[in-house]
C-alpha cells in the first residue's frame, strides 16, 4: 500500500507540473535531455478510476461522486462512433453536424436539399425520425478482470489464449445482456491488463430537431480540417423518444449563460476512439513506415478522384460533397500520424519512456524475470511483420478504393470456376440458368465509369509504390505506365472493359477465361494464390504481438500503477483542461476565435463558395449580432477521433462548448499527449446561441436550452 501511495504522489506531482514542460521552436533540445512524464499518456480518465486528488491539486476544485455520476449519465454515444449528450430534461440531444449529417439526407422529402438549406422543426410534431439511428447511455460498469485473465491462463499457446479470451468475453456479454436487459460490452483496458463490463441503455427513436447548413457547419472544408484557428458552427440537435413521446431524463447538461474563460477548468465528456500510447517505439515505427503510408496513398487516390469530379460537376454537389469531406478527413488523419511519428521530439519522449521502464524492470529481480526481454521479443515480432508487409498490402484491394473492374474479375473467375463443375457439384446460385442470369446482370450493371477510371489511376499509383514499376505484377497490370496511361493500358488489354465485351468474354470456355492474360483476371488469380501464406504468417505474428503488448501493459501497470489513464477504447472518458492558445507556424493561435474571423476568411477569399464561403443568410452580418461573440475555442483537453460531438462542460456541469475537431498536433496525440501544442477544438456555447438567436431564430429551441426543458 505504501509503495502504491508513493507512486501516486510522484505521478500527481508530475502531472500537476506538466504546464512547464513546453515544446517551442525556440527551445533546442537533445534526446538525452527530453524527460518522460506521466502526462505523455494523456488525461482520458475512466469514470471508475477518476483522479479526484489530481483535480484538487491542479485546479483547487473538489468534484464529488454525485457530480461525476450525473456527468456520466448525461453523456451519450452515437451508433456511428461519435459522442453526444442530453441538454434538456425532455430528451434534447446535442452532437456535431458532421457526425449525423446523413440524417438530413435520409429524412429529406421530395424537392428538399437540407445540406444546403439546413433544417428546423418549429413544432414538435414535425421533428423527423431518423431511420436506424440510435444513441447509448452508459448506466452500468463492472470489473471482470480476474475472471477473464484466469481464462487466458488456461493455455500457453498465444493463439489459443486469444481465442479463449474472445470466447469468454462473448459469453459474458451475452449473459449480462440477458440478465440486465442492457446492451453489454466488455471493454479492454491497459492492453488487456484490465477488463470492465459496460452496460448501455439504448434509445432507438431519435428525431431531427435542428441542423444548420453544411456550408456554415464545415467552413474551411478539408483545408481547415485538423487545423486552428477555426470558424465553424458544427452542431446539430436531435431528440430521443419512447412510445412516441419525448423521453424524460433526470441527467442532462444545462446551458451556460456566460461560456468559459481562459482561466477556468473545463471538462470534455465523450468517447475517444483509439490511442496507442502504450505501444513500443518499434511497433509505432512499423505502423508509420508501412500501414499508415499505404493507407495515406489509398485515401489520396479516392480523395483525388472524388475531388476531380466535384470540381467538374457542380450540379452533383450533394452527391459528392460527403465523399470529398470523408476522404479528405481520412487522408489528413494518416498524414498527421506519419508526421507525428516522424517528429524527433515525440520519438524522444517514447524512447526515453522505454529506457525509464526498462531500467525499473532491470532494478527488480521479480520484474526482470517476467519482463526483462520483453522489448527484444516485441522488436523481433515487428521485424516479422515488416517482412509480410509488401505482399500483404500490395496483393489486396480495399472496398472503399476498389475500381469496379476488380469486382468484375472476381465474379467472372467465380462463374468460370463453377462452369467447370457439373451442375450437382456447383454452389447454390450457379446452375446454368443462374449463370445466364448472372451474366446478364453483370453485362447490364451501370456504374460510374469516370469515377472508376480515376480510382484505377489511384490503384496504379498505389501498386507502383508497393511493388515497384519493374515488378512483374505492375508490368502485367499497367504495362509499366502511370496515371491516366496506366488505367488506359489496363482497360485496353482487358476482355471486359465494356458491357458488350464482358458478355462475350463470359461466354468463352472457362479455361480460356481462367488462363487469359487479362490484367484484372491475372491480378486476382495471382494475388489469390500468394496471399494465404502471407496472411497466415502475419496472423501468427499479430497473435504473438497481441500477447506481448498485453505483457507490456502489465509491466507498465506494475511499475507505474493504474494512476495513468488507459489508452482510448471507444468508451466514455472525461478529460480536464483549460482554454489556451499555443505557438504555431512561428506565431500564436488565440484560445478563442470570434465571428469577426469568420467574415474575414469569407471576404479574404472574395466570397468564393469553396472553401470559406457562407450560406445566403450569413453573407450579410445578421442584424443585432455582436461579431466579437466567441465562436470557437482551443483547449488543453485530451481528445482524439471519436470525441466529435463531446460536450465541453464547466465545474457546474453546464455546457460551454461542443468539441468538433483537434489541431494537427492532436493527431500526434494517438501516441503521446503534448499539452504544449495538442489542442481540442470546440464550438463555443455562446457562438451556438448567437446563431440560434440572430440567424435561425429558433425560439422554441432557444427556450428549451435556456430553461432545460420544453416550454409551451
Amino acid at each position: 500500500m505504501i509503495k502504491k501511495t508513493i507512486i501516486f504522489l510522484t505521478l500527481l506531482t508530475m502531472l500537476s507540473g506538466f504546464i512547464f514542460a513546453q515544446q517551442s521552436i525556440y527551445t533546442p533540445y537533445k534526446q538525452s535531455n527530453v524527460e518522460f512524464s506521466p502526462v505523455d499518456f494523456g488525461k482520458m480518465w475512466t469514470f471508475d478510476n477518476f483522479p479526484y486528488d489530481y483535480i484538487k491539486s491542479t485546479y483547487d476544485l473538489e468534484l464529488t461522486k454525485d457530480w461525476l455520476e450525473d456527468t456520466r449519465l448525461s453523456a451519450l454515444q452515437f451508433a456511428n462512433g461519435c459522442s453526444g449528450a442530453f441538454v434538456s430534461a425532455d430528451g434534447l440531444i446535442m452532437t456535431n453536424h458532421h457526425c449525423a449529417r446523413d440524417a438530413m439526407v435520409s429524412t429529406e422529402t421530395e424537392g428538399e436539399d437540407l445540406l444546403k438549406t439546413g433544417f428546423y422543426a418549429e413544432t414538435m410534431d414535425i421533428e423527423r425520425k431518423v431511420p436506424g439511428l440510435f444513441v447509448d447511455q452508459l448506466v452500468l460498469m463492472k470489473d471482470l478482470t480476474n475472471e477473464i485473465l484466469a481464462t487466458a491462463e488456461e493455455s500457453d499457446n498465444n493463439s489459443e489464449k486469444i481465442r479463449l479470451v474472445q470466447e469468454k468475453i462473448k459469453s459474458l456479454e451475452e449473459s449480462y445482456s440477458t440478465e440486465t436487459g442492457l446492451v453489454c460490452q466488455v471493454v479492454t483496458l491497459y492492453n488487456g491488463t484490465k477488463y470492465t463490463l459496460h452496460g448501455y441503455r439504448r434509445y432507438n427513436d431519435i428525431r431531427l430537431v435542428m441542423a444548420p447548413e453544411f456550408q456554415i457547419a464545415s467552413t474551411g472544408w478539408d483545408w481547415d480540417n485538423f487545423t486552428y484557428p477555426r470558424y465553424e458552427l458544427d452542431f446539430m440537435f436531435f431528440r430521443a423518444y419512447e412510445n412516441d413521446k419525448p423521453v424524460t431524463v433526470k441527467n442532462y447538461f444545462e446551458w451556460s449563460k456566460n461560456g468559459a474563460s481562459e482561466d477556468e477548468p473545463i471538462f470534455v465528456v465523450g468517447r475517444p476512439g483509439n490511442t496507442d500510447r502504450q505501444l513500443s517505439v518499434s511497433h509505432l515505427e512499423y505502423l508509420r513506415d508501412t500501414q499508415f503510408k499505404a493507407l495515406l496513398l489509398l485515401f489520396n487516390g479516392v480523395y483525388n478522384a472524388n475531388r476531380e469530379l466535384y470540381d467538374k460537376y457542380p450540379d452533383r454537389e450533394s452527391e459528392l460533397l460527403n465523399r470529398v469531406m470523408s476522404m479528405g478527413n481520412a487522408r489528413k488523419v494518416y498524414a498527421g500520424r506519419i508526421q507525428g511519428l516522424s517528429d524527433e521530439y515525440l520519438l524522444s519522449l517514447k524512447k526515453n519512456f522505454e529506457t525509464d521502464l526498462q531500467s525499473k524492470i532491470d532494478a527488480s529481480p521479480e520484474l526482470k524475470a517476467k519482463y526483462g526481454n520483453l522489448f527484444n521479443s516485441i522488436n523481433n515480432v515487428v521485424e516479422e511483420l515488416r517482412s509480410c508487409f509488401p505482399g500483404d498490402w500490395a496483393y489486396r484491394t480495399f472496398r472503399f478504393s476498389k475500381a469496379a473492374w476488380f469486382d468484375y474479375a472476381e465474379q467472372i473467375i467465380k462463374i468460370a470456376e463453377q462452369k467447370k463443375l457439373s451442375e450437382d457439384e456447383r454452389e447454390e446460385g450457379y446452375s446454368d440458368d443462374d449463370i445466364e442470369e448472372n451474366i446478364e446482370t453483370l453485362a447490364n450493371f451501370a456504374f460510374d465509369s469516370e469515377l472508376n477510371h480515376l480510382l484505377l489511376q489511384g490503384h496504379a499509383e498505389y501498386l507502383y509504390y508497393m511493388s515497384g514499376k519493374e515488378s512483374d505484377l505492375y508490368s502485367k497490370m499497367y504495362g509499366g505506365l502511370s496515371g491516366f496511361d496506366a488505367a488506359e493500358y489496363a482497360l485496353g488489354h482487358s476482355y471486359f472493359s465494356t458491357p458488350e465485351n464482358l458478355k462475350i468474354f463470359l461466354n468463352e470456355d472457362p479455361d480460356f477465361i481462367l488462363n487469359s492474360d487479362d490484367p484484372f483476371i491475372h491480378f486476382v488469380q495471382f494475388t489469390r494464390s500468394e496471399l494465404p501464406a502471407i496472411m497466415s504468417k502475419k496472423q501468427e505474428a499479430m497473435n504473438t504481438l497481441t500477447v506481448l503488448n498485453q505483457q507490456l501493459g502489465m509491466a507498465i501497470t506494475e511499475v507505474y500503477g493504474t494512476t495513468l489513464p488507459p489508452d482510448a477504447t471507444s468508451t466514455l472518458r472525461i478529460t480536464d483542461g483549460v482554454i489556451e492558445g499555443y505557438e504555431y507556424n512561428g506565431t500564436i493561435a488565440p484560445g478563442i476565435t470570434t465571428f469577426y474571423g469568420l467574415y474575414d476568411r469569407f471576404n479574404s477569399f472574395d466570397g468564393a463558395t469553396y472553401p470559406w464561403g457562407l450560406p445566403e443568410k450569413w453573407k450579410v452580418v445578421p442584424e443585432g449580432m455582436d461579431l466579437s461573440t466567441p465562436l470557437n475555442i482551443a483547449s488543453t483537453n485530451d481528445i482524439v477521433g471519436g470525441n466529435s460531438g463531446s460536450s465541453v462542460i464547466n465545474q457546474k456541469g453546464e455546457v460551454v462548448g461542443l468539441v468538433f475537431d483537434g489541431n494537427m498536433e492532436s493527431l500526434w496525440g494517438s501516441y503521446v499527449f503534448m499539452p504544449s501544442k495538442n489542442r481540442s477544438i470546440a464550438v463555443d456555447s455562446r457562438g451556438i446561441m448567437a446563431s440560434l438567436e440572430y440567424v435561425y431564430k429558433t425560439e422554441r429551441l432557444i427556450n428549451e436550452l435556456k430553461n432545460g426543458k420544453l416550454i409551451d
